[in-house]
């Protein structure tokens, strides 16, 4: 086989994402034939060498899975945890395969998140060039004013950075208690809750209803199922 860098190899074995698989291979976490390895530029024969992590010997799956998951809040969003804290991995035990997150999902809130062991589908999903739309549902302390959804719309300051336009909906609402629909193209850390924070509306609750073309629709708090052919292919091309 064609030699091949370490961290697509382990995407690819459904070890983790290609950009945390950087981050393993960077904390020296990664050996190559018995041997640590921690420059990213490593490549390697999947046919010959032999990769280890955390002391595993790592092959490639043979057949890849594409899973969306209803996260209900106080799970985190990783394969594992050292602190004994819920994994989203908690939620999918009825699969055998390695599978891991695409993308991330704060562990207080809740909705749609997507798992596979198929890392070039990650790193698509993932990856900023393509700016794949994520919608949110926030509950927010307040009713934001039309001009406090414009602004939320055309791009906030969040403290160091300013958040790219997308939309901001309000759906239903009062002067205590509002709900907001908020749509963005990119995904920085507590990004939603940062935004609506910066316009004097703090996040009671949030919920992700849609990545891309897939929408959450009444999949049940904390279920999961297999993505259909036609999502798959509506979310690659």
């Amino acid at each position: 086989m064609q030699e091949i860098r370490l961290q697509k190899f382990m995407a690819n074995a459904g070890v983790c994402s290609r950009r945390h698989a950087e981050e393993m291979i960077a904390e020296g976490k990664v050996k190559v034939n018995g041997k640590t390895v921690t420059e990213l530029g490593t490549k390697i024969d999947p046919d010959y060498d032999k990769v280890e992590v955390g002391g595993e010997l790592i092959r490639l799956n043979e057949k890849k899975y594409y899973i969306m998951l209803n996260k209900p809040s106080g799970y985190i969003t990783t394969a594992q945890d050292t602190h004994g804290r819920h994994t989203v991995m908690d939620l999918v035990t009825e699969l055998s395969a390695r599978i891991y997150p695409v993308g991330r999902l704060d562990a207080d809130t809740e909705g749609l998140l997507l798992l596979t062991n198929d890392g070039e589908f990650a790193n698509h999903v993932m990856h900023p060039s393509k700016n794949m739309t994520k919608v949110y549902i926030a509950q927010v302390k307040g009713m934001p004013s039309l001009a406090t959804l414009k602004t939320l719309a055309a791009g906030v300051d969040i403290g160091d950075y300013v958040t790219r336009p997308g939309k901001a909906e309000l759906v239903k609402g009062n002067q205590n208690v509002s709900t907001v629909k908020i749509e963005i193209g990119e995904g920085k850390k507590r990004q939603v809750r940062r935004m609506l924070d910066a316009v004097g509306h703090p996040v009671i609750s949030l919920k992700r209803v849609q990545i891309g073309p897939i929408m959450l629709g009444n999949l049940p708090l904390g279920r999961w199922r297999h993505l259909r052919e036609e999502e798959i292919n509506r979310l690659v091309r």
